[in-house]
């Protein structure tokens, strides 16, 4: 059937981004499911499982030929990209040639190669920016904010259009052991000696683990059913910016800390600081309904907690049972 892909039969796997944060254990959990890995990377000094073939890539800001590194691979997860906290530091063109056009280049690729299937793991942001008013759903039409959603969006719209059978991903922000970006923000505010004036904050976020989002991609290699389908991809359940800083703290041994501040206080004293754009992922809600991808069949492998106890410097360790039982 078209869009299934069985590991018994020993399919070949590239993954692009493979050194990166989701790229890396993602490698890994192909490799152990009994894929041949295929791992696109910039990272000369890059290590991986025993038999996973490895491939240096050229950046993506120039033209990248991809009908050698694609000869042979029956599936591709595209992972490779560029992203960053402010958008606005980064030309727009930057983001469209890294993110669009590089991304079109290796769908061109994958349809000449006759590829069975790709898997292209974009962003919530191609569907919204920072924060939004209603519970998100795949059936919204999108409005990207800023030229990291726009770029993600178009590279969706290549995707799609390239006759090679597809799954769209649009994860939230991601955590996991060496986190970036937004999340690493949160864990060194969490790691301060000091109260923090987030008591009381009920404004809501989808999170996701980065085990969860390679479920999913696992579960999609698997299921026929999700080819040609676009999936919002997060925890099924969201925290509130409270209960993030409860968690962090607890599984850090620690008592949450936390005191009452008005909202506009908080906003107004990370604008201070050169932080504003923080409270707009702070003080703003995005929760996106995980219910057309749970209905398909997916569950999630970890339990938010559990994996923000990983997030920490030594993965929370012994202190998660004590913590959840």
């Amino acid at each position: 059937m078209d869009g299934a892909i069985v590991s018994e039969h020993r399919s070949t796997v590239l993954v692009t981004g493979a050194s990166g944060f989701v790229g890396r254990p993602l490698v890994a959990a192909l490799a152990h499911a009994g894929f041949a890995v295929r791992a696109a990377t910039r990272n000369q000094d890059a290590s991986f499982p025993a038999g996973v073939e490895r491939l240096l890539v050229p950046d993506f800001t120039h033209p990248i030929d991809w009908d050698a590194i694609v000869r042979g691979v029956d599936v591709a997860v595209h992972a490779a990209g560029l992203a960053h906290p402010d958008a606005s530091e980064i030309p727009e063109a930057r983001f469209d040639r890294v993110n669009r056009a590089a991304t079109q280049e290796l769908c061109d690729a994958a349809a000449r190669a006759g590829m069975k299937r790709l898997i292209f793991i974009s962003s919530v942001r191609a569907q919204v920016g920072p924060c939004a008013s209603h519970t998100l759903r795949e059936t919204d039409e999108p409005r990207p904010t800023d030229a990291y959603g726009r770029s993600k969006l178009a590279a969706e719209a290549g995707v799609r259009a390239c006759g090679v059978p597809f799954t769209i991903l649009r994860p939230v922000v991601i955590y996991g052991p060496n986190a970036r970006a937004n999340i690493r923000t949160l864990v060194r505010l969490a790691a301060l000696p000091v109260p923090l004036p987030f008591a009381g904050l009920t404004s809501r976020r989808s999170l996701l683990g980065v085990d969860n989002l390679i479920s999913v991609v696992l579960f999609a290699l698997a299921n026929p059913a999700t080819a040609g389908e676009i999936f919002l991809v997060a925890d099924p359940r969201p925290a509130t910016i409270e209960e993030i800083f409860t968690m962090l703290r607890r599984a850090q041994g620690r008592r949450p800390g936390l005191v009452r501040v008005p909202p506009n206080v908080v906003r107004l004293g990370l604008a201070a600081i050169g932080r504003g754009a923080l409270w707009l992922r702070i003080g703003g809600e995005l929760v996106v309904d995980t219910a057309k991808l749970e209905a398909a069949g997916w569950q999630p492998a970890v339990e938010t907690f559990r994996g923000l106890a990983e997030v920490l410097p030594g993965g929370g360790t012994g202190l998660v049972a004590r913590v959840v039982g």
